[in-house]
């Protein structure tokens, strides 16, 4: 039996509205609304902290995004002296994949310009990639780094496979 084929939809246009450059905007996600500036960088972000959910772990607040994932906030925090891409407590703050990755990611308004090298991390026990910023891992004193696929971690701790559905 074939299915049939529906006809594309038209969406009704919208109005195109002219950006005012003199308005402040998240510099995360363009926002113009509920805005505040960082304490750290000066820049304009969502005031969103407020709307986290604890121990949730959601990476849905810009304010947050940038306060707990970032080097320039990290050296605001531990109150370092001069700029963050050249303060050598926070290179040595993190291992070296970790100071990369807050240093260049997407919750950065600058980022490092030239990151160190590293080779990737990998369960000491498969020998898997980790990827320290966004895999599960457990980090053993006398194993070293294990995938979550290696551990002994109870069923309810194991990720989950991704429940969306793809393709249709």
């Amino acid at each position: 039996m074939s299915k049939a084929r529906r006809k594309p939809t038209t969406r009704a246009k919208r109005p195109i509205v002219p950006i005012d450059p003199a308005q402040p905007r998240c510099g995360l996600c363009g926002a113009t609304d509920n805005l505040t500036q960082t304490e750290c960088c000066g820049n304009w972000i969502c005031d969103d902290e407020d709307e986290y959910q604890l121990f949730s772990f959601a990476r849905n607040s810009c304010y947050r995004n940038h306060s707990h994932y970032t080097l320039c906030a990290y050296h605001h925090h531990e109150q370092h002296a001069g700029d963050w891409p050249t303060c050598q407590k926070c290179r040595e703050g993190f291992e070296t994949e970790m100071y990369v990755w807050h240093g260049t990611n997407e919750y950065n308004y600058k980022k490092l310009t030239n990151p160190p090298a590293y080779a990737p991390t990998h369960c000491s026990s498969c020998g898997k990639v980790i990827r320290l910023a966004v895999d599960g891992y457990v980090l053993t004193p006398g194993k070293g780094y294990l995938c979550t696929d290696c551990t002994d971690l109870p069923a309810w701790l194991q990720p989950q496979p991704s429940r969306r559905k793809r393709g249709r």
